[in-house]
């Protein structure tokens, strides 16, 4: 959905993904928008006005008392002289000024004074993004009628540090501001509205005794934005999780689960489901009696018989279900070779409708990584997306399902 010729004005906070606004508003202008901007004084540390100015090309509002600025257009005209103020990305410090009601600098005034509907993409360290206090300010805006969108699941700037806190993807926060741009369309932007969606996520972990496990390398992260997608969708959403790192995600029904046993049950007691995404890594074999007390080396240095069995094939038995069926099945197969002739046995085998394949060899970097490149494997053949990140494929894996459960009608009919 494109909505031409509207204004934008967009606040850029101070944080490191402020570089993505440049994308952003190249991609809206290009949209046929105009894109008025204000940045706060943190932004000037990650871009300047000089290179924001030339993609707008327009002024640059940076100061609440700026005299000349206040005598040509004034922070009350600048609040409603746009259709939709989009704040991104929006640190703890901004959320917490909007949900106190601050005005102390133009950002924080145009925000309070504005009339318009408010956009906001949070983007900040997922310890900061988690406290108590930066949730309970996210809760106020949002009962303050601001919409907020992400933030993302990933790697941070910090080393070492992952999880949720990352700016959205500039593809999906577009896809927002348009939606908010559209008023009168803004209900069927939410297609999955009344539908339940089922997902799985991560590895399973099937103990061997009772400190060692069987598992897949699985961060999760994949099947964590496809529920977000989902639910940003309008969908409700159930994500029933193996062991992983990553936050639970808001707005969403989390069940976490350890072995493959408990996976199953899981699903089937949320079972009736619309849609039922498989996206688990799920252990294909579990040891046949798991021992109650750590494994000792022998004497001999001889290694341990561990005796295997065959984990339920959750996937399988969801796909050949004759009653309670969900409308759409997919599942994922995480492949070092052959991706696409193994997909498709796996198409046949477990019954699913549609199988998103990858290729997880060492040298992809899909497994615990950000991107992924997957291939959509149906009945109707094969069809090959390009490298994205892992919240664009969710987001377009989730469009493409609502497009199929909930089809749009035409005038006609």
């Amino acid at each position: 959905m494109t909505t031409k010729g509207k204004r934008i004005l967009l606040i850029i906070g101070g944080g490191i993904a402020a570089y993505k606004c440049l994308d952003m508003i190249r991609r809206l202008r290009e949209r046929g928008h105009t894109v008025r901007t204000i940045m706060t004084k943190a932004a000037h540390e990650f871009v300047t006005p000089l290179s924001v100015g030339a993609l707008t090309n327009e002024r640059v509002f940076t100061d609440l008392f700026n005299l000349d600025d206040e005598r040509e257009i004034g922070h009350i005209r600048l609040a409603r002289d746009t259709d939709v103020v989009v704040v991104a990305p929006a640190t703890a410090d901004l959320i917490a000024k909007m949900a106190g009601g601050h005005a102390n600098d133009l950002a924080t005034a145009v925000l309070l004074a504005t009339d318009k509907p408010i956009v906001v993409a949070p983007a900040m360290n997922p310890s900061m993004w988690q406290h108590p206090a930066t949730q309970r300010n996210v809760a106020q805006i949002q009962n303050d009628g601001v919409e907020v969108v992400g933030p993302g699941i990933g790697e941070m700037a910090e080393r070492g540090e992952a999880g949720v806190g990352r700016l959205v993807e500039v593809p999906e926060l577009i896809a927002a501001i348009e939606q908010r741009l559209n008023p009168t369309k803004y209900e069927s932007a939410k297609p999955l509205a009344g539908k339940h969606v089922l997902i799985t996520s991560g590895p399973t972990h099937e103990p061997i005794d009772p400190v060692r496990y069987l598992a897949n390398r699985s961060s999760g992260k994949q099947g964590h934005e496809i529920a977000a997608a989902a639910h940003r969708l309008g969908a409700r959403v159930t994500l029933i999780s193996g062991p992983v790192s990553l936050p639970e995600p808001n707005g969403i029904n989390l069940v976490r689960v350890v072995t493959a046993a408990e996976m199953l049950e899981a699903v089937q007691q949320a079972m009736p489901a619309d849609i039922a995404v498989f996206a688990a890594a799920v252990a294909d074999w579990k040891l046949a009696k798991p021992k109650s007390e750590k494994i000792k080396k022998s004497s001999s240095g001889e290694p341990p018989a561990l005796k295997l069995a065959e984990n339920p094939d959750i996937l399988k038995l969801i796909g050949h279900l004759t009653k309670a069926r969900p409308t759409l099945v997919i599942g994922f197969a995480a492949e070092t070779e052959d991706v696409i002739a193994n997909a498709r046995k796996k198409l046949k085998s477990k019954a699913a409708d549609w199988i998103v394949a990858n290729d997880v060899s060492p040298e992809s970097g899909v497994m615990g990584g950000d991107r992924n490149t997957v291939h959509l494997v149906s009945r109707a053949g094969v069809e090959s997306w390009p490298e994205m990140h892992k919240s664009e494929v969710a987001a377009q894996l989730m469009a493409r399902a609502a497009e199929t459960v909930s089809p749009r009608r035409t005038a006609a009919e």
